[in-house]
């Protein structure tokens, strides 16, 4: 097993968000990511579509596992997101993350998120910051 995957396990373990929501991690490599989720009935807004947050969620934690898989703990600097396609119940969505750049303490990465099929659901793009503290550690 190689690293990036040992601290995304280890990740992954502490992650009770994810875990609760059904989301899988499928692959970690240094600057990527891939997570899966299925759509379920309590995931949808008043207009009876995925809501946004879930939508940003998935991307987000692939996001953070693409950032983390080099071993210092880096959290979210800022990110956004756009919606360009609805999701329904029972849709599966496969979120990939990957590195654009990376320089110091700081890093850009964009999100993917579709469809298996192809359909792309949302575009998101990341800003990560590098703090102090090892994996599993509360960040200050």
């Amino acid at each position: 097993m190689s690293t990036e995957t040992d601290l995304a396990q280890a990740m992954y373990a502490r992650d009770t968000a994810c875990r609760s929501l059904g989301i899988a991690l499928e692959e970690v490599a240094a600057g990527r990511a891939r997570l899966r989720m299925r759509v379920s009935g309590d995931m949808l807004n008043g207009h009876g579509i995925a809501h946004g947050g879930y939508l940003f969620l998935l991307a987000d934690a692939a996001f953070a596992y693409a950032c983390n898989a080099y071993g210092p703990v880096t959290l979210a600097q800022s990110a956004q997101v756009t919606f360009l396609r609805p999701a329904a119940a029972g849709d599966e969505l496969v979120a990939e993350a990957v590195e654009r750049v990376r320089y110091g303490r700081n890093g850009v990465y964009d999100v993917t998120v579709r469809r298996p099929g192809g359909a792309v659901i949302a575009e998101f793009r990341g800003q990560s910051v590098t703090v102090s503290g090892r994996p599993g550690e509360t960040p200050r």
